[in-house]
């Protein structure tokens, strides 16, 4: 099968399309054949060894110290059920599913085994592209917004890093939960921040958040460009800041108003998103649908800081 392949961390170029071993399922595994998945921050972060403040050491035990260890990246799928393990029920060769890997990733490819305990059924009327790009910040956004807040009519929330795969999300899972929701983006993409939901926008390029006077109840930030210092001028009383993006430091000292942490990838969570997408509550914005042969490209445009919503691999 082809895959896209990282033997040693880099910049994008480090990533090569060959020829490898299609892989066997184990026992409880299923063997998908990927129609999309997504390239993300976290793909980026890994194969350019950019870890956030404080992480790097703990980063590289896990991933590999000198070179990655897991040398096909790639977290979330949706593709066709190929093969099963011979203890997998209530599958079957010719499903069209979705989901995520967690740490054994691998879904930069034309196959990937998964465990069958992850796989969950794509909806019918949810394209490939759409689920595997909803997964990565549509997760990390109804976890912020869901576990790490209290998000319902009336709330005010403010999203900073609003065009991106988490806050395209947030804008919309916050909207759809009844808040009042501001986005911060860049002019450039004001129209769409809109068009999802958003009930004010603030053009960073023009606007510093440190002169905004009004007060929120959540301030998500996706992107860590806020510290808890400056996020919490931005909080009314009683309201609480989300890092998405902390740094180690940041993390160990949330707390109070204060929030982080990382989200787990649960498969209830990818199953109430693609039904969230299936009804037409969900919009997954997509910056580009590029095939497998491009991989470096979408590497670069993630590198860039300037992807909008999701970047789609087609193997």
């Amino acid at each position: 099968m082809r895959a896209a392949v990282v033997h040693e961390y880099g910049a994008p170029g480090v990533v090569r399309v060959v020829d490898i071993d299609t892989p066997t399922p184990g026992a409880k595994d299923v063997l998908v054949r990927i129609r999309a998945t997504a390239v993300t921050a976290a793909d980026s972060r890994i194969r350019g060894a950019r870890f956030p403040r404080g992480f790097a050491p703990f980063a590289r035990l896990a991933f590999g110290i000198r070179r990655p260890r897991t040398t096909v990246l790639g977290n979330t799928f949706s593709g066709v059920v190929e093969a099963l393990g011979p203890k997998v029920t209530g599958i079957a060769v010719g499903d069209e599913v979705a989901g995520t890997t967690g740490l054994r990733m691998g879904t930069h490819a034309e196959y990937a085994v998964v465990p069958a305990s992850r796989v969950v059924a794509k909806p019918a009327g949810v394209s490939h592209d759409d689920a595997a790009g909803v997964l990565f910040g549509g997760a990390t956004a109804l976890f912020f917004l869901r576990a790490k807040a209290t998000v319902g009519p009336g709330t005010r929330v403010l999203v900073n890093g609003a065009s991106g795969a988490i806050g395209t999300s947030a804008v919309q899972l916050a909207k759809h939960a009844g808040a009042t929701v501001t986005g911060v983006t860049s002019g450039a993409n004001a129209d769409l921040v809109r068009s999802l939901g958003a009930d004010h926008v603030i053009d960073h390029t023009t606007t510093d958040l440190a002169s905004v006077t009004e007060r929120y109840d959540v301030v998500l930030d996706t992107v860590g460009t806020l510290s808890p210092a400056s996020g919490r001028r931005l909080l009314a009383d009683g309201g609480v800041l989300l890092l998405a993006a902390a740094d180690l430091g940041e993390l160990l000292r949330a707390r109070g108003d204060v929030r982080a942490g990382t989200a787990p990838e649960r498969v209830e969570d990818a199953r109430e998103l693609l039904d969230l997408v299936a009804s037409g509550a969900l919009r997954v914005v997509l910056d580009r649908v590029v095939p497998l042969d491009d991989v470096v490209a979408a590497h670069e445009r993630v590198d860039s800081g300037r992807k909008v919503g999701n970047i789609v691999l087609n193997p």
